[in-house]
């Protein structure tokens, strides 16, 4: 056999292991990578990006949508460090990353080189897998390894490569691990199942909560047979919405400060938590210390008890799980605690329809968001920032079974948007990505709207303008702090993204919006930007919790104090509708 580089072999581990798009940014100690990409530029597409950030918040999200390995690159230094957010967001969300990181060759390895920084070191909290190559010999096996790592654990692998040893060569090709992998599941104990079935027997008001354990494990339609047939209100975690339709009767949207009223008031109402594939972290909106039974299932044996005293531990696959219980039959047929929870979730969705029809100019966002909602195809994809966007789509957009939705869940990263939806692009070119973001969440990474616009990528990004950082407001103020630096210079977005080759609207009314986002719908070869001019009305939790509203009451009373007039708050009928 002729001698292969190893740079060509690793390439042919990632098209063994079904890679199709690495993301990331050419240079000197990672290009002998590179050219190999070049060379099987039909088998992997290697997506240029602008900023290094972008490309590992891209693989990010390549993972979350896909359930499949996401792959970045960068050279060593300077753009190794810049990959750390994004990789960050994959290792806190659980998702299989690949990281290619490119370093100095290896005769000047620890001499203090141009760019040469310790990688290993740097690396070690972010990777489940953290191994620098000393030779081509085993450079494919490790890599190999690297992949079965990041999917078994979930997490971030890192290979730190001298750019030399790419470019040496082998005998003989490598056979990869890809096909014979398969991940095992626990088996389900019985006596477990039948525990938990007489916990769901005995229970009067049980509540299910879903998190994207329960996504993963595309356990959607068993879930929804489970709690159609046991009459149960479920909540989703935000990560996790769309796992069962949001607008299923039983559905009480999603629980926390981005969450719902009625869903917090269920939850402080039950006799019976079930919690299936989460570790969701905010006590306070669980219910009481010793107030709940508990039923958990979660693959991860660590999480189990980890939030909440748990009575019945099952580690298992959510579907494994919940298939086994429907075929146990209906298990409770009382309908008061869900009755009198969609009555309560009824009540909440008259007054968020009131929300959505809003009017105005500059546009309200919850209208804005609404009509997304109510025009998006059905098998939208989204992608969505982190501040008050967040919000809006937490409490408007229903996302539909065929629909997809991602956003940083657990590090909460702003610039999340724009990555995202270049990589659900990429990997669902036949479908509508849509990404929703605040207009400092955009700032931190739009130099990549070129990247949508070089590969012809018909994204429709959304920027709700209110030139300042609304989230970060609201925070302030609810903490009890006076409002400091949080307003930003105002932009022209939609004249950066024609300068950009793409298409840009500014809209300052509902009614211009939606004429903008029609238009944009019918867009095939390129990005559309809606510069949104937006008010900045709150975004105020599901339920104020008496320590925000002592937060409102100081800052009402130090603004007072310095400026010598009463703030400007939220609407009294809206704190009082959601204190109360």
């Amino acid at each position: 056999m002729a001698n292969l580089k190893g740079a060509d072999l690793l390439v042919d581990v990632l098209v063994d292991w079904g890679v199709k798009t690495v993301y990331g940014l050419p240079g000197d100690s990672i290009d002998t990578t590179v050219d190999a990409l070049r060379r099987q530029k039909d088998q992997v597409k290697f997506i240029q990006v602008r900023h290094e950030e972008v490309a590992a918040l891209a693989a990010a999200a390549d993972a979350k949508y896909t359930g499949k390995l996401g792959v970045c690159l960068s050279i060593g230094g300077p753009g190794a460090i810049h990959l750390l957010n994004g990789l960050y967001d994959a290792k806190m969300d659980h998702v299989p990353v690949l990281a290619l990181l490119g370093q100095v060759t290896s005769k000047s390895l620890n001499e203090g080189y141009f760019q040469e920084v310790n990688t290993a070191k740097l690396f070690d909290d972010v990777a489940v897998f953290n191994r620098s190559i000393s030779s081509v010999d085993n450079l494919a096996e490790v890599v190999d390894q690297a992949v079965r790592s990041a999917y078994e654990n979930k997490g971030v692998a890192v290979l730190t490569i001298p750019d030399d040893i790419p470019d040496q060569k082998l005998k003989a090709a490598y056979k990869s691990s890809a096909k014979a992998f398969v991940l095992s599941k626990p088996e389900i104990d019985s006596t477990q199942l039948d525990q938990a079935a007489e916990l769901i027997q005995q229970a009067a008001k049980p509540i299910v909560l879903l998190g994207v354990g329960a996504k993963e494990s595309a356990a959607g339609a068993a879930i929804q047979q489970f709690v159609e047939q046991n009459k149960i209100p479920f909540i989703e975690t935000l990560p996790a919405k769309g796992t069962v339709a949001d607008d299923h009767p039983n559905s009480l949207g999603n629980v926390g400060k981005l969450g719902t009223k009625p869903a917090y008031e269920a939850m402080k109402s039950a006799d019976l938590l079930v919690l299936l594939g989460t570790n969701y972290p905010y006590r306070p909106y669980l219910p009481n210390k010793g107030q709940a039974k508990c039923i958990q299932v979660d693959v991860k044996a660590e999480n189990l008890g980890k939030r909440y005293s748990v009575d019945v531990a099952i580690q298992g696959d959510v579907t494994k799980v919940i298939t086994q219980l429907n075929q146990k039959g209906q298990l409770r047929s009382d309908e008061k605690f869900l009755d009198a929870c969609q009555k309560n979730m009824s009540n909440w969705n008259k007054w968020m329809q009131a929300k959505r029809e809003m009017d105005t100019a500059p546009a309200s966002p919850e209208s804005l968001v609404a009509y997304i909602d109510e025009t998006a195809p059905d098998n939208m994809v989204y992608s969505i920032d982190v501040g008050t966007s967040t919000s809006w789509s937490a409490r408007y957009l229903h996302v539909k079974k065929d629909q997809q939705f991602a956003i940083s869940a657990w590090l909460g990263t702003m610039g999340c948007g724009l990555p995202g939806a270049i990589a659900a692009q990429v990997a669902y070119p036949d479908r509508q990505v849509l990404t929703l973001n605040g207009d400092g969440a955009f700032a931190m990474v739009m130099q990549d709207f070129v990247t949508a616009v070089k590969y012809k990528l018909p994204i429709i990004c959304v920027v709700l303008n209110n030139q300042k950082l609304a989230f970060i407001e609201y925070e302030q103020q609810s903490a009890g702090q006076l409002n400091y630096q949080i307003d930003l210079a105002d932009l022209d977005y939609a004249k950066f993204a024609e300068a950009c080759g793409g298409i840009g609207f500014n809209v300052k009314s509902n009614a211009e919006f939606k004429q903008a986002l029609d238009k944009a719908y019918k867009v095939t070869d390129k990005p559309v930007l809606i510069n949104a001019y937006v008010q900045d009305n709150a975004p105020l939790p599901g339920k104020i919790v008496m320590d925000e509203a002592k937060g409102y009451m100081k800052f009402g009373q130090e603004y007072l104090e310095n400026y010598w007039k009463i703030p400007e708050l939220p609407p009294l009928k809206d704190i009082m509708r959601q204190f109360f």
